[in-house]
């Protein structure tokens, strides 16, 4: 019985994978992955697989991958990360080469963590998008307030994770309208 339960989810997961596979190829004229390199683990460069939510022809957001990007399922291929090692559910998330080279001190405690899928920054700036959209020098905004922000947020995670606090970023995650994420996350950071 459990067995069947347990075949039955995988292959229900595999296949709505699939059908936004699809979706998000068609949506976007591609194949529907984006691929991207990450600086993961003590510095390794590692790709990172989303889907593709930009229109290879206009660089636009496809309105199908506005609608994933939404509730974060353009993350789900990250899940391949996970079952390869070069990621684990909760951790810093991985930044791109170049951000990752600007560490500084105790900053590198970070790359000491595997990358997570979620995280105490993914949580304050679920809705860095609209943030960024918001500023008139949005690359400015990102490096001298967010990044510098979620590195402060990545720092405290590897100096204080542990199990309990894995199991309340990931239950945020997925519940996120349940609590005012960022009075939590600095609530969590400043005890």
């Amino acid at each position: 019985m459990i067995l069947q339960l347990f075949l039955g989810l995988v292959l229900f997961f595999g296949g709505f994978v699939a059908l936004l596979l699809l979706l998000s190829a068609w949506d976007t004229a591609s194949n529907g992955l984006f691929v991207q390199d990450r600086v993961g683990q003590h510095g390794k460069v590692f790709r990172i697989y989303k889907f593709r939510s930009l229109h290879r022809v206009t660089g636009r957001i496809s309105v199908f991958g506005a609608w994933m990007r939404k509730y974060k399922l353009d993350e789900l291929p990250q899940l391949w990360n996970l079952l390869k090692g070069d990621m684990v559910l909760v951790g810093p998330r991985p930044d791109v080469p170049g951000y990752a080279d600007q560490l500084q001190g105790d900053d590198y405690i970070v790359l000491h963590c595997k990358p997570g899928l979620t995280g105490l920054a993914s949580l304050k700036y679920r809705n860095e998008e609209s943030i960024l959209a918001a500023q008139p020098n949005p690359k400015e905004y990102n490096d001298t307030v967010i990044w510098p922000d979620k590195v402060r947020l990545h720092r405290w995670y590897a100096q204080h994770r542990s199990f309990w606090l894995d199991v309340q970023i990931v239950f945020f995650t997925l519940f996120p309208f349940l609590i005012d994420l960022d009075a939590w996350v600095e609530r969590v950071v400043n005890r």
